[in-house]
């Protein structure tokens, strides 16, 4: 899992702030897996601003962990992430997902979690995302760079931010079983495979 497309995305939302130069950001959400490891991995992305673990594909009524873990609302663990597109562009942002992040060939699990919860799915915040990632998934499949079919799905919805305890919980807790196992090696093939993209 190695492949690194190039793809460009020109499309940004610009931010007028009063008596200061103009900020950009841009926001996508994406599942894949447990949260606190997506969360972690962008967490360490040059250029990107934020990330909030929650939940995305079901309604609010049903955005809460007990109902989420119980697979019958439609939710997948996600993660909100802003960045900044001058600093790190969406082709970007995607190849660290698609490469680092998560498995995109695995069904409705990832690793130890299995669900409908942890799918591999992203939910574009406007029609430009949807196109760009639409284009991108089919440029991967097109190449042999995976051990499988890419299984991650488009999708719609809102996002809804997850438990105070799930924010920012591998920097939080570096030393918990599942972030040694599953997460920090994470963290290292960001570092080894996108070297210039990785912040400490």
């Amino acid at each position: 899992m190695t492949a690194r497309p190039i793809l460009i995305l020109t499309a940004t939302l610009t931010l007028a702030i009063p008596g200061l130069a103009q900020a950009r950001s841009e926001t996508i959400v994406l599942a894949g897996g447990c949260f606190w490891g997506m969360e972690g991995t962008f967490e360490h992305v040059k250029g990107v601003t934020d990330v909030v673990s929650g939940y995305a594909g079901g309604t609010a009524a049903t955005a809460t962990y007990d109902q989420v873990s119980s697979e019958t609302t439609g939710h997948a663990e996600a993660i909100r992430v802003t960045y900044d597109p001058d600093r790190v562009n969406l082709s970007q942002i995607l190849s660290i997902y698609f490469v680092v992040a998560h498995d995109p060939t695995q069904l409705n699990r990832q690793e130890p979690d299995e669900g409908t919860s942890y799918r591999s799915a992203i939910f574009p915040q406007n029609a430009a995302q949807r196109a760009f990632a639409q284009g991108f998934i089919a440029s991967l499949n097109a190449k042999p760079s995976f051990r499988g079919r890419i299984v991650t799905r488009i999708e719609g919805g809102a996002f809804y931010p997850a438990e105070t305890y799930h924010q920012d919980f591998m920097k939080k807790n570096p030393r918990h079983p599942y972030i040694l196992r599953w997460d920090v090696p994470k963290l290292r093939k960001l570092k080894a495979t996108y070297p210039e993209l990785y912040k400490g």
